[in-house]
């Protein structure tokens, strides 16, 4: 399926697996807005919604770079005007944006889960609604969201319960939704990865550079992407995928080049 011409709207999109994404369907001749709060590159982090823009259109796509937390609904208005200003429309939207905290009650601050809850659960949702009125009018329109299977063993509750509500709570908004537009033809999924993922999160929060050799690149979770927002919006719906079935669907079961480390053991993600 071709993506020229298609509007596609990404959250955290300036860095990782949002920027992968967009990348990816830039490819393809999209146009990705690219939505996200960073302006100044941070040695920590890396990458502003204006380099992110840079490589968009470098990969052949077009590119709007606008600032936008999705903490405060009236930049995420903006955003969308903005967007319908420049595009005409929306057809894709990716909820990629997220906080993460792998803390036990006790240490889970409340500035700290009030984060996690306003990015992962509130933006999420109040992004979804400002898209909607110009996803019914989009072409084989779809939201994905990256967040994981809802899978109720106690172990992913037990670490870090905080963080593992939000994101089951970005997974059930997919899945309402998927529900709610299923008379429209709008797709709503997930999206998750197998393995951790070489972003910034896993360098900094999680294990640093042992957990980054054991993990495959962000471009598996984009081609993954790429994929299911190729299928039907009307038949391809109220989905929990995860990034290498769905390549194994389109016939791909060689995935060694997405490992960070050629032939290096990798790490399994977190809800699997």
């Amino acid at each position: 399926m071709s993506f020229k011409g298609k509007t596609v709207f990404i959250t955290g999109a300036s860095r990782g697996i949002g920027k992968a994404i967009a990348l990816r369907l830039a490819k393809e001749g999209a146009q990705i807005v690219i939505a996200a709060k960073s302006v100044e590159e941070t040695p920590k982090l890396g990458g502003t919604i204006f380099s992110a823009a840079k490589e968009v259109v470098e990969a052949g796509g077009e590119a709007l770079p606008v600032q936008c937390d999705i903490r405060n609904e009236e930049q995420i208005a903006q955003a969308v005007a903005k967007t319908i200003e420049v595009f005409g429309g929306i057809d894709i939207l990716i909820n990629n944006a997220s906080a993460i905290s792998l803390t036990p009650v006790e240490k889970t601050e409340p500035k700290r889960f009030d984060l996690m809850f306003d990015i992962n659960v509130r933006g999420t949702f109040f992004v979804s609604r400002a898209c909607i009125p110009y996803l019914r009018k989009g072409n084989n329109p779809h939201i994905l969201n990256l967040s994981p299977p809802v899978n109720l063993q106690p172990k992913w509750l037990g670490n870090h319960v905080a963080y593992t509500m939000s994101k089951y709570n970005m997974s059930m908004i997919a899945l309402g939704l998927a529900e709610e537009l299923k008379k429209d033809k709008i797709a709503a999924n997930t999206l998750w990865p197998q393995t951790t993922i070489a972003t910034a999160a896993v360098q900094n929060l999680l294990g640093g550079d042992a957990l980054i050799k054991m993990s495959r690149t962000p471009d598996i979770v984009a081609d993954a992407a790429y994929y299911i927002l190729s299928r039907p919006s009307d038949s391809c719906t109220g989905n929990s995928f995860i990034d290498e079935r769905v390549l194994a669907e389109e016939g791909i079961t060689d995935l060694s080049k997405y490992n960070v480390v050629p032939g290096a053991q990798l790490y399994p993600d977190l809800f699997l």
